[in-house]
């Protein structure tokens, strides 16, 4: 069996444990807390560390959890995504940048509109890269409740886009 370490093991999830209590809270800092409170939380439990199955999936429920807790304490304001927080493409001229710029906002706009539940396994999906079945352990649903939420967040974000990109609404 494999020791396992803090550094090398639990310290690079912090990036992923911040964006989730990031999609969760909308606050940079009420996130910056949760991450350092479960990493405190995750290192008291260390003597526990071999009975998880999954120490990232167990990271990031505890994560998940704990932004709950601080959304729920402070009604959650919504935090405009900066700059250095999205990627956009090159586009060819300042018109072009402008227009994926403004689609950027209403896609994130839309992902935030949707339900928590969708939010969440979308972000968990497509943001983090993590399987149906990580998902559906971490939430506590099935692999076909993930994939069927999935797909309708998906579907609504995609249909308010092309409602909104075409009449200008």
């Amino acid at each position: 069996m494999q020791e396992i370490s803090f550094r090398n093991d639990i310290l690079p999830l912090k990036d992923k444990l911040f964006r989730l209590a990031l999609r969760i809270t909308y606050d940079r800092a009420e996130a910056e807390d949760v991450v350092q409170e479960t990493l405190i939380r995750v290192w008291n439990k260390r003597d526990e560390w071999v009975q998880f199955g999954s120490l990232e999936a167990y990271c990031l429920t505890v994560a998940r959890n704990l932004a709950i807790d601080h959304s729920e304490r402070k009604d959650s304001q919504t935090v405009e995504l900066t700059a250095e927080m999205e990627q956009t493409p090159d586009a060819s001229s300042p018109y072009d940048r402008l227009v994926d710029k403004e689609r950027m906002n209403l896609v994130h706009r839309l992902v935030n509109e949707l339900p928590e539940k969708q939010r969440l396994i979308m972000q968990l999906r497509d943001v983090e890269g993590k399987g149906y079945k990580e998902i559906a352990a971490l939430l506590n649903l099935t692999e076909d409740q993930v994939k069927v939420n999935l797909f309708r967040a998906r579907q609504k974000v995609k249909q308010r886009f092309i409602d909104i990109d075409e009449y200008g609404l």
